[in-house]
């Protein structure tokens, strides 16, 4: 019984962050407006992505806002990335480009090369997004430019994958779909911890205001969530989850190479404001807790009691996360969450022990 009243008490607190994440999957749907009040500056960055600008830059050139101008930042590419931007630019005013070269200082440094793109903006509104996303319509830009107001300076979007065939495909959609579950919600609720670059915009008095990234900037990710982390409040933030303006970029096809990129994501959360590690560690903890005393509940005289609990918490997960999922556009996953659930749990679980030992052998 002490195996059960523990069990349940994990079951309670996962219940309890359902329920907080359900201003995202219950929110209602704000009445779709786009604005061409503000100038935009759409700012990318790229280094050896000359396919993907070749696909990818008329796609913002056909967005329907009157008034914006493209940012193109070569950051140090070695392949025919500056010749593909020129070639774009020959036949487009709107289009500015940024040749970054190393700096022995910021050597392969994606903030110091976002810093030179951001000082040419001649706007104050500033939009991001990667070389390797799309926007899901022409629309995207004037929704998330509608989100900003004299108040509201930064406006957190969602940056989705697309959608192919494999296991390996609904894990890492899983994850993004959780990882903006939880920042659309903690924004929500007045407490905004993250974002994605994928999908970002913010104005250049909140970047300079917080001094750019001069706070991380030795570390190499964190361009997005770091920064609005560090800029982020209860009264300046707005959220974006038109699906016309969602974006879209091609997943990682081989585990390795999108573990590799979690664990460069997930060592920025040490810089985190402590009241967001805190949230975020319990969230994790109490979710690995209970996938871990779920199989032994079962193994008891009260079994029956077990499996109650684990149905309860089952059911809170589906209503509130399915909900979230569909809002999102990745209704495909419904079907399966406990299951993905547990296989980004323990994937989770085997990162953080890694970058932990990373750690441990720099100090010796």
């Amino acid at each position: 019984m002490v195996l059960l009243y523990v069990f349940g008490a994990v079951a309670l607190i996962n219940c309890i962050y359902y329920i907080f994440f359900s201003k995202l999957a219950f929110l209602k749907p704000s009445e779709k407006t786009t604005s061409e009040k503000y100038p935009i500056s759409l700012i990318i960055c790229a280094k050896n992505e000359a396919e993907n600008l070749k696909k990818n830059i008329p796609l913002w050139q056909q967005q329907n806002y009157a008034n914006f101008e493209i940012i193109l930042i070569n950051d140090a590419s070695v392949d025919e990335t500056l010749e593909v931007m020129e070639s774009f630019a020959e036949n487009d005013n709107r289009i500015q480009i940024v040749n970054v070269k190393n700096n022995e200082a910021f050597w392969a440094n994606k903030k110091y090369a976002l810093t030179l793109g951001i000082k040419r903006a001649k706007n104050t509104r500033l939009v991001f997004t990667d070389a390797d996303c799309y926007p899901a319509s022409t629309e995207w830009l004037a929704i998330m430019a509608s989100k900003f107001s004299d108040e509201k300076q930064l406006v957190l979007g969602y940056g989705a994958y697309e959608k192919h065939p494999g296991f390996l495909n609904k894990m890492i959609r899983f994850e993004t779909l959780m990882t903006a579950v939880q920042y659309f919600s903690y924004a929500k609720a007045g407490n905004p911890y993250m974002g994605v670059g994928r999908n970002l915009a913010y104005t250049s008095n909140l970047y300079y205001e917080n001094k750019g990234f001069m706070g991380h900037i030795k570390i190499p990710s964190g361009d997005d969530d770091l920064f609005v982390n560090e800029a982020a409040t209860s009264k300046n933030v707005a959220i974006c989850i038109e699906p016309e303006a969602f974006t879209y970029s091609f997943p990682k096809k081989k585990k390795k190479k999108w573990l590799i990129q979690k664990k460069r994501h997930y060592s920025t959360a040490r810089l985190y404001k402590p009241k967001h590690r805190f949230l975020l560690a319990v969230y994790f903890g109490f979710n690995l807790l209970f996938w871990l005393l779920a199989p032994l509940s079962l193994v008891t005289e009260f079994w029956i009691l077990g499996l109650g609990i684990i149905l309860i918490r089952v059911v809170f997960q589906y209503l509130i996360i399915g909900k979230a999922a569909k809002k999102l556009g990745e209704q495909d996953l419904v079907p399966f969450i406990p299951f993905y659930e547990l296989f980004l749990v323990f994937n989770q679980l085997s990162i953080f022990i890694s970058n932990s030992s990373e750690k441990n052998a720099r100090w010796k």
